[in-house]
């Protein structure tokens, strides 16, 4: 009974330990335990919060996929403010302290947090100005993906293959980043292919816009309907490329529509006797004297 008398005291002990004294008020580990966890509530419930609200603003106005992120993002960063403070009146932390938080985060700064600085402050810019949103799908450092989040210090983008790339904010402001979808899903592409030289130019254009319009994902309006054009008399064969639009609804979306159309060239040529041209190359052979021939068994 004596020891467990002596735990409960120990605890108390603890609990009631001094960790700062301020003319507020003097803050304790019990008070700093209690302010943190109602922190973590908190949090917890302005993440449900924010979540509902948006749900219920986006069956109202049918928001974009991209407009429900930034909204609930707003949410959830206004309540965890309100959640901050509220856990720091509990914890007996009085708001001056951010008077020496904010001096030490200037000198942190200074000895090398310019970049996190610089990926938050990036992030709300792209928040606010939305040069890529959730949802868009853009060419960065040469790699084709899906925007999945913008967060405050980084954006997650999801490429081929289910990879996840994480890029920092800072990046989408100070590279040139190509946005496939920024005002629609409907872009451009095209395919290349060569034939050889005696080929019936207008029969290639023909199939190749057969070809095209076999595949059911290619839009056929006439606004946006498929162009051929002959680009070069190379060094091995007639080139042409053939233009088409699609709607990017996915990441294999336009790989799935390329491959479809180049099955559909190669089946076309075929039957119709044209040939895509490889690189050839006519090799002389000069020699003082003629080249011995020698037959072998």
């Amino acid at each position: 009974m004596t020891e467990a008398k002596s735990f409960i005291d120990s605890l108390k002990d603890v609990w009631t330990f001094h960790i700062l004294k301020l003319s507020e008020g003097t803050v304790t580990v019990g008070s700093v335990v209690i302010g943190f966890t109602v922190l973590l509530i908190g949090l917890f419930i302005a993440k449900i919060i924010s979540h509902r609200a948006t749900r219920a603003i986006d069956r109202k106005f049918s928001l974009e996929k991209s407009s429900r992120y930034l909204l609930e993002k707003i949410f959830f960063y206004v309540l965890a403010i309100f959640t901050l403070l509220f856990a720091m009146k509990f914890a007996h932390i009085p708001l001056t302290i951010f008077t020496v938080l904010g001096g030490a985060a200037a000198i942190g700064v200074g000895f090398g947090s310019q970049n996190l600085v610089n990926n938050f402050l990036s992030g709300l810019i792209l928040m606010i100005e939305r040069p890529i949103k959730v949802g868009d799908f853009i060419d960065v450092d040469g790699l084709f993906g899906e925007v999945q989040e913008i967060g405050m210090r980084s954006t997650s983008i999801i490429i081929f293959g289910n990879r996840h790339m994480i890029v920092p904010n800072s990046s989408f402001l100070e590279k040139n980043v190509l946005n496939w979808t920024r005002k629609d899903n409907l872009i451009s592409s095209y395919i290349s292919v060569g034939v050889i030289y005696g080929s019936d130019t207008q029969k290639v254009k023909e199939l190749l816009i057969q070809a095209v319009l076999s595949v059911d994902e290619v839009l056929k309006d006439t606004k946006r309907e498929p162009k051929v054009f002959f680009t070069d008399f190379g060094d091995n064969s007639l080139n042409f490329q053939v233009y088409f639009w699609i709607e990017l609804k996915s990441l294999l979306v336009r790989r799935h529509v390329e491959s479809k159309i180049r099955f559909e060239i190669d089946r076309l040529f075929r039957e119709n006797d044209l040939v895509i041209a490889f690189p050839q190359r006519d090799v002389h052979l000069y020699s003082p004297e003629p080249i011995a021939v020698k037959v072998t068994q």
